[in-house]
Order: C-alpha cells, then sequence, then structure tokens
C-alpha cells in the first residue's frame, strides 16, 4: 500500500483582546480563530475574570486564541492579531517581560505551539472589533453574575461580521461542524490570578467557554461595538484630555527656536489662560475639549473619555500607523513651587513636598486606570525622578533617565522669585523677555538652547518609542517648549502657558513628521 501523503498544515489567523473596567479592574477576553483566506470565525472564546489588570486580561485573550488554535488543529501555523502593542512586542521578543502577572502567562502562551509557528501583528483598535465586542460580552456577563453564553453572543454581528464572504459551497447563516466546544477544561484558567473576584462574580468567574464559529449573516452591522462606546475602561492610547488649569505654577516662560510641520492641530487643550495665539504653519487648529465638572460622571468614565480624546486619529491619513504619544507630566509640587521660585537644572535641586508626592500618587492612580502608558522617562533631577518612580511603581514600569528632559539653568536667579529677580538684575531681566538668545545673570541656559535641546530629545525619542505611549515627567520649560515647537507657535506663545505642578499633557508624532497637540495642563486628577 503506497504511503499516504502528509496532510499540510493548516493556517489561522487568531484575533485577541482583553479589558478592564479599571485597571485593576472587573475583566474579561475574547478571541476568535479566523479562516484567513475567507474570514469566517472558526471559533470564539470569551471569560470574565474578575478582577485583573488590562494587560493580564489582554494576555489571557491571547492564551485562550491559541489554544482554540491547537484544538482545531495542533500542527496549524497561526498569525496573531492584537491591538495591544505591548502583548505583541513582548511576545514578538523585542520587548523585555517585566510584570510577575504577566511573566508566565507569556511564557504558556510560548509554549501553545513550537517556536517559529507564531507570528504577531499590531493591528489599529478599530480592526480588532471582533475579540473586543466578546470581551466586553465576558465583562457585561461577569456584572450579572452569569458566564458568558455563546448562545447569547452577538458579537461577530456587531463586529461587522457579514461583510466577510462565506466560504465556497456554503450558504450565508449555515453553521461550521466540528469544532472545538471548549477552549480548555472549565476551571483551568479562571481564578489563577490570586485576585478576588466583585461582589455578585460568582461561578461567573474562571469558566472559559468557546464555541463553533457562528456562519454568515445576512443582516446589516449594527455598529463597531467598541470599548468607548459600552463605557468600558480598557485600553486605549495617550492620557487624560479634560479638565481646567491649576493656578500657582512658576510663571517661568519658556519660548524656544525651531518648528514644527505644517497641519499640525490642537486638541482637547485645556487650562486657564491656556493659549497658543500667533501659532503658525497651515491648517493649524485647537478644538477645546469640554472640561470636567459634570457631577454625575464617574472617574472610571472621565479616564475612557479621557483616553478616546487623546488617542484619536486626527485629520492624519489612516496609513501613517500608531504614532509616538509623549504624555507629558510636570514633577509635583516641591518647597519651592508655591513660592513661585525660579527652580532650574542649576539650583538645589529640591525634592518633592508632602504636597508634591500626594499629587504623584494621584496622577498615578489616575494613569494606572487608563492603562495606556508602555514606558516612563524622567529627567535626571531629583523632584521628577521621585515623581516618576511613585507612577511607574503603580504601573509596574521601571524609569530610564534622560538628559535632555532637565529644566533651564536659571544662573544666578535658582531659588529667586520674579520680583527679587526684576529688583537685583533689572537690564538683564529684560533682555530675557525680549529676547530668547539672551541668558540668564551668571551664565544659565537662553530659551533658544532649550529649544535646541528640546528639539533634539523628541527627535531621539520618536525615533527610540516609534508607535508607542510614553510618559515623560519633567519641567515647566520643557513640557511647554514640546507644545510650542508641535503647534510651531512664536516663542513669545509660551509666556502666555500656566503649567500646573503635576498636570498632564499630550503631544503625537507621526511617520510623516507631523505633530499633534491632544492635551495640555489637565488637572482634574487633583480635585
Amino acid at each position: 500500500m503506497a504511503d499516504q501523503a502528509p496532510r499540510p498544515a493548516r493556517e489561522f489567523v487568531v484575533e485577541a483582546d482583553g479589558g478592564s473596567r479599571g485597571n485593576p479592574g472587573p475583566a474579561g477576553y475574547g478571541a476568535v480563530v479566523l479562516d484567513p483566506v475567507t474570514g469566517e470565525a472558526l471559533v470564539e472564546a470569551a471569560e470574565y475574570l474578575g478582577v485583573v489588570t488590562n494587560n493580564v486580561a489582554e494576555y489571557r485573550g491571547l492564551l485562550a486564541g491559541l489554544r482554540a488554535a491547537a484544538e482545531l488543529d495542533p500542527d496549524a501555523t497561526v498569525h496573531v492579531r492584537m491591538d495591544s502593542k505591548l502583548v505583541v512586542e513582548q511576545m514578538s521578543g523585542r520587548w523585555k517581560i517585566k510584570h510577575p502577572d504577566m511573566k508566565p502567562l507569556a511564557a504558556e502562551a510560548a509554549r501553545v505551539f513550537p517556536p517559529g509557528r507564531v507570528t504577531y501583528e499590531w493591528i489599529p483598535r478599530a480592526s480588532n472589533k471582533h475579540a473586543d465586542r466578546l470581551a466586553n460580552e465576558a465583562m457585561d456577563a461577569g456584572a450579572r453574575g452569569e458566564a458568558w453564553s455563546p448562545s447569547d453572543s452577538t458579537a461577530e454581528l456587531d463586529a461587522g461580521g457579514a461583510d466577510r464572504a462565506a466560504p465556497a459551497g456554503r450558504t450565508a447563516g449555515s453553521r461550521r461542524t466540528g469544532a472545538a466546544s471548549a477552549v480548555a477544561p472549565a476551571g483551568t484558567e479562571g481564578g489563577d490570578s490570586g485576585e478576588p473576584a466583585p461582589d455578585g462574580g460568582g461561578a461567573a468567574a474562571g469558566e472559559p467557554l468557546a464555541r463553533a464559529g457562528r456562519g454568515r449573516v445576512d443582516a446589516a452591522s449594527l455598529g463597531a461595538g467598541t470599548r468607548a462606546a459600552t463605557g468600558t475602561g480598557t485600553s486605549g492610547t495617550g492620557a487624560p484630555a479634560t479638565g481646567a488649569s491649576g493656578t500657582g505654577a512658576p510663571a517661568t516662560g519658556t519660548p524656544a527656536t525651531g518648528t514644527s510641520g505644517t497641519g499640525a492641530s490642537a486638541t482637547g487643550a485645556s487650562g486657564t489662560g491656556a493659549s497658543a495665539t500667533g501659532a503658525s504653519g497651515t491648517g493649524a487648529s485647537a478644538t477645546g475639549a469640554p472640561g470636567l465638572g459634570v457631577a454625575a460622571e464617574t472617574s472610571g468614565e472621565a479616564d475612557v473619555r479621557a483616553a478616546k480624546v487623546v488617542a484619536s486619529p486626527g485629520w492624519g491619513p489612516p496609513d501613517m500607523g500608531a504614532p509616538a504619544t509623549f504624555v507629558l507630566l510636570r514633577h509635583g509640587e516641591t518647597p519651592l513651587t508655591p513660592q513661585k521660585r525660579f527652580s532650574g537644572s542649576g539650583g538645589s535641586d529640591p525634592s518633592l513636598s508632602p504636597v508634591g508626592r500626594e499629587q504623584a500618587e494621584r496622577v498615578a492612580a489616575s494613569l494606572a486606570r487608563r492603562g495606556t502608558i508602555e514606558a516612563v522617562v524622567a529627567s535626571p533631577l531629583a523632584r521628577t525622578r521621585e515623581t516618576a518612580g511613585i507612577v511607574a511603581a503603580r504601573l509596574g514600569l521601571e524609569v530610564a533617565i534622560e538628559e535632555g528632559l532637565r529644566e533651564t539653568d536659571f544662573g544666578a536667579w535658582e531659588g529667586l522669585t520674579f520680583g527679587e529677580v526684576r529688583e537685583r538684575h533689572p537690564a538683564d531681566l529684560d533682555a530675557w523677555l525680549a529676547s530668547p538668545d539672551a541668558e540668564p545673570t551668571g551664565g544659565g541656559e537662553s530659551f533658544a538652547a532649550t529649544g535646541t535641546r528640546i528639539a533634539a530629545t523628541r527627535d531621539r525619542l520618536v525615533a527610540a518609542y516609534a508607535g508607542r505611549t510614553v510618559l515623560l515627567v519633567s519641567h515647566v520649560t520643557p513640557i511647554k517648549t514640546f507644545v510650542r515647537l508641535a503647534l510651531g507657535a512664536p516663542p513669545e506663545s509660551l509666556f502666555r502657558m500656566e503649567l500646573s505642578a503635576a498636570s498632564l499633557s499630550a503631544v503625537a508624532y507621526y511617520a510623516d513628521g507631523g505633530a499633534s497637540v491632544r492635551l495640555f495642563n489637565e488637572t482634574s486628577h487633583l480635585r
């Protein structure tokens, strides 16, 4: 009898997602195994996880999707598509996995198929609707104290599954047979995080389910079913995008030389007296986002709305990929801050005051709820390193130090108030206010020099963190300079910006060299 020809290995596409309504908070994942040729959904899986972080939920979604594919064919090759840059880069081996909750999940995912049989691709959130919807269904079920039910799921329809072509020989609405009926035995994955389920979670947690792919449906799509539409607090890019400015920040104007490309926009700008008049460049715009203050809005809802504004794509073409997004955090208060004294890189290098440490804790909690920061970079000065350390500890990240983010050196003016400088060095102060090339008394750093330094730092960090959302913990002058350069505004515009201690701003940088100011002087997390 002739040898039978070996069966060719199948190919699958796995799309997975996870979300947490709060970070950590009630969480769930969704995963779908697709036929790469027809787009047919072969298996869907979803599970309510109890209280875990957003990143853990994403890893659990990946693991469920890989296991579902292995149930269909353990010899298959798999292409994973996810909108989590963190998971994709870590599983591809380009980023290290440092968080203790994610290391075992990543190792488990890597063992489902032999090395080299799984590839990873980052996709925009809008392209991951099916898995996203499954995750939301799981979280909704968990909130009701129920397990996710395959028979009740509308994820494929909600995600526009009807737009996929039916495979040859089948009619729309037919059901595939022979698909795996379960991703794993009940209880093998649920509850292993050691984190408590919320009240009412009950038996819903820890019961992974999968089902045979639902056939094509002859119906119009019911909509995207995205996280934002359902009010969930799952991942997005960027930082909060609402809130009015505080007062009392040092009024150290920060003009700088150089301009960015045309077409820069400013969305979500907020804050008392925050303006960027005289902005140059073609098509520059400034659309103010509504401030917080609506009594009915919870902090979680504000986080979702904030992340939506910062992560919105703007007017750029859709093929530029994810931007490098810099979330700019000014350090918390020091003893010199409420006194409005010059405090640059050439002075006493003060640490945070008790108020400043409390501010850092508050912004850390706010950023943790959003779950979008992928790296933390700080100025080398004590107040920024301390602020960054508090935030990074909450996010499970490490702090990288960047010399280019340090504050301007104010020379002999360090530690003095504006009035004291006016009294002691009137001619030098007048020259400094009139020209960005003038240096503070005693050989400090001019605003022109600061601008050159920040532009070089910007270019270096954009290249290093392309497509990622990074928290830069810095000072008044550098942050205003980042914003000024993004807007292409003249040097005098920075004397018209108010930047409060522990405030958040955000700028996105695209592959074509364009920049978009997404947020300025947001302080709602401090109230």
